[in-house]
């Protein structure tokens, strides 16, 4: 999985906005929550962290306020991730209820 997104280079796609690039690997991401969370929870989750830095990394080139704020840039990311739960797979709130 990790090996397949570094192909990806999503910290080099600047071109596209957050919105585009959820768009463009949310098909992808969906079905590696929906089978590793069943499977092999601890690598979903490593790679997933994966993704989070990739987008921590494009954010910081994206935009000139935060780089070389690394911790500013994560701040950034978990409001996005906040205002915006249902942007990424990964960020989708589970509910525990009836599990």
């Amino acid at each position: 999985m990790r090996q397949h997104m570094r192909g990806w280079r999503v910290q080099r796609r600047t071109d596209l906005s957050l919105d585009d690039l959820a768009q463009w690997v949310r098909p992808v991401v969906r079905g590696w929550v929906q089978y590793y969370a069943k499977f092999y929870p601890s690598a979903l989750r490593c790679a997933l962290r994966t993704l989070d830095h990739f987008l921590v990394r494009w954010a910081r080139r994206k935009y000139k306020r935060l780089r070389g704020h690394i911790k500013r840039t994560w701040g950034w990311l978990k409001s996005i991730r906040a205002r915006q739960p249902n942007l990424f797979p990964h960020w989708v709130p589970v509910a525990t209820v009836g599990r």
